[in-house]
């Protein structure tokens, strides 16, 4: 953002960008910019003025979640398998409630890998990572690969009650969970 802002030029912006944020987490990533606009109270220019597409949009609200996900401490206690369990729950849990951000980790409709590699926020290696410590300390089967979390994140997130009842949401990660260990263990 250019330091020089006039003040109703940063209130334009704040403002589309908190309306973005909540389209997109409700909508998903496939309402189009001059009906953020139009929510916003502003001219579509005002929007192309402070991001020249709307993948600018998109990843100026995503990637500040990917940041906020990333920043969230991984608790000292715990193994690399609680470790690895737990982020893959809040994952889920963050798609859950945001459409946009849901649809993004999908891979559906914006390469949030990209933008966030760009960023300097690297979410799938983090992933990976978690992933494969977890494996090598015999918490997670060993033939279970990224994709396959990808598949079940997106199962879980797509799952009806996940964004309305928390307990329906946790009762599906748990059975994603209970398939992910590997043999002999438990939660």
């Amino acid at each position: 953002m250019p330091r020089e802002l006039r003040a109703d030029a940063r209130r334009n912006r704040a403002r589309v960008l908190e309306v973005a944020g909540e389209v997109f987490a409700t909508e998903g990533l496939t309402v189009p910019v001059h009906e953020i606009a139009r929510r916003a109270g502003v001219g579509t220019g005002t929007v192309s003025r402070h991001f020249p597409t709307k993948e600018a949009l998109i990843a100026a609200i995503l990637l500040e979640r990917m940041g906020q996900l990333l920043a969230e401490p991984d608790e000292p206690a715990g193994d690399s398998g609680e470790r690895f369990f737990r982020f893959f729950g809040t994952l889920i849990r963050a798609g859950a409630a945001n459409r946009g951000l849901a649809e993004a980790l999908a891979g559906t409709g914006y390469d949030l890998d990209a933008a966030a590699a760009e960023a300097g926020y690297d979410l799938s290696g983090h992933l990976r990572t978690l992933l494969a410590d977890a494996q090598r300390a015999g918490a997670v089967r060993a033939d279970i690969e990224f994709a396959d979390l990808k598949a079940l994140m997106v199962g879980c997130q797509s799952h009806p009650a996940a964004a309305t009842d928390p307990a329906a949401l946790d009762r599906i990660i748990d059975v994603a969970t209970t398939g992910l260990r590997a043999a002999g263990k438990s939660a």
